[in-house]
């Protein structure tokens, strides 16, 4: 008697047949090593995923193929964590080393060639910044919802700034890498720099307030700027705060002045990134961005310069024949000849302008009497009254056939008068005669249809008399030939 195990769900199957009481012997297939590593690996990627957790670095492992090693441990377990080379530039900045308290993001998942669970790490923040980043999150969505963020918001930058105005620490690294790069590309561009905090309690209104002067210089007394940069190093979440606050994006979205946000490296992003009309990766990619390099300026002017010349040059030498074909001519040479010749134009052309217009005046006329002899016979007039007298005849006609007609139906209707008078029983009656009609009213045209006692009703001229039919006895023509 055997029994089967499914190894993904863990149940027993018991054949139907086996006894209740009869002792149950476990018979599994048997797996390889590598088969059972791969299966629970399966079952913790399936199972667990991708989990954020949170603990307390050690045993941190750089290799030279740029890949981190360490353990995340708590008070009462540990897990082995992997970082490969592409994630472990987010660790830039910030502090992360044995000892350091974490939240890390990643996949749970079996290193098989040692059968340990493991986690690949993709995304590390200390620990506390979760809370901060939520709040980052819902301030970004609630302001993007406000449009403040709309790309149709966004300003262009002037190509060629004279003045720029700065909002940050005057002490800090990014103040120097802007001037640095600034200076080195193109010289002659001033700088207003409006120190402020940019870090620690506070520092987010100093900022705010700082863009809101430097847009309205001309309220506060400040020399009018082309341009804003707030910028500051890079640094953690927390380190970067003060330019997620609400109060710096709308001060930067309601500057009348374009803004450049220049906050942290490369991979860090803030609010103000999001609300400014231009975002740089770096303090020295904004200078980059705002400033021409001279050496492309003076090249480009050079090449400016040479095809001004080239230009200006091709028109002189156009300019210069123009005038030696004008010299080349009759008018420069024998100018009184050619006016004595324009005169003698002038009057061959009135000559042959009175010509034309006396044989065009003449041909229209020919014209306006042929088309008017074409009139005349098709005149309106000739045919309307040729018309009347057309109407005139067919109603002389008309009158005659009409009166044709009536005298020969007059005549028929007096025939028809006559004969119906003629058949009139009215006009018998009136002779003397009287018709005899029957209980029906039908007329009794012999003695033979009555009999005895039947009503009957004689018409006469002036009335109606009834009676009652008697049958006188017939004679007996045997008696009558015996007498």
């Amino acid at each position: 008697m055997q029994l089967d195990f499914d190894l993904k769900s863990g149940a027993k199957k018991t054949p139907a047949s086996a006894p209740a009481s009869e002792p149950v012997v476990l018979s599994v297939g048997v797996l390889s090593v590598g088969v059972l590593t791969r299966k629970i690996r399966e079952l913790l990627e399936s199972g667990v995923g991708e989990v954020w957790v949170e603990g307390e670095v050690s045993n941190l492992r750089k290799q030279s193929s740029g890949h981190v090693y360490f353990t995340l441990k708590d008070a009462s377990s540990q897990l082995a964590c992997v970082m490969f080379a592409s994630q472990a530039a987010q660790l830039r900045g910030m502090r992360f080393a044995d000892g350091a308290q974490v939240q890390i993001f990643g996949q749970i998942t079996v290193y098989e060639a040692r059968g340990n669970y493991q986690i690949i790490v993709r995304r590390v923040r200390e620990r506390g910044v979760g809370a901060l980043q939520a709040k980052f999150e819902e301030l970004k969505r609630r302001l993007a919802e406000e449009g403040l963020f709309s790309p149709e918001r966004k300003r262009p930058l002037p190509r060629f700034p004279r003045r720029i105005g700065v909002v940050t620490s005057p002490t800090g690294a990014a103040i120097r890498d802007f001037l640095n790069v600034l200076h080195r590309r193109q010289r002659g561009i001033e700088v207003v720099i409006f120190p402020v905090r940019v870090q620690g309690q506070g520092a987010a209104a100093e900022i705010a307030e700082a863009v809101r002067m430097l847009g309205t210089s001309a309220d506060s007394g400040i020399e009018a700027v082309d341009v804003i940069v707030v910028t500051r190093g890079g640094g953690s979440l927390e380190d970067l705060w003060e330019f997620n606050e609400e109060a710096v994006a709308r001060a930067i979205a309601g500057s009348p002045v374009p803004v450049v946000s220049a906050v942290g490296h490369e991979i860090d992003f803030t609010i103000s990134d999001f609300a400014a009309d231009l975002r740089a990766p770096t303090p020295s990619a904004a200078a980059e961005i705002l400033s021409a390099d001279g050496a492309e300026l003076l090249e480009h002017l050079a090449q400016l310069s040479s095809r001004l010349q080239r230009s200006v040059a091709g028109r002189v030498d156009a300019a210069r024949e123009r005038i030696q074909g004008f010299h080349r001519t009759v008018l420069f040479s024998e100018p009184r000849r050619v006016l004595l010749q324009g005169r003698q134009d002038v009057d061959r052309l009135s000559d042959d302008l009175l010509r034309g217009i006396s044989g065009g005046i003449q041909s229209r006329r020919l014209v306006i009497e042929r088309s008017s002899g074409i009139l005349s016979s098709h005149s309106p007039a000739r045919r309307i009254s040729e018309a009347l007298a057309f109407l005139i005849q067919a109603r002389t006609a008309m009158g005659q056939r009409c009166g044709s007609l009536l005298d020969a139906a007059r005549s028929e209707l007096e025939k028809n008068a006559a004969v119906l008078g003629a058949l009139n029983p009215s006009a018998a009656l009136a002779r003397g005669y009287t018709m005899t009609l029957d209980a029906e009213g039908k007329f009794v045209r012999s003695a033979k249809t009555l009999s005895d006692g039947q009503s009957i009703t004689t018409q006469f001229p002036d009335g109606r008399v009834g009676s009652v039919v008697v049958v006188p006895p017939q004679p007996d023509d045997r008696d009558g030939r015996g007498m």
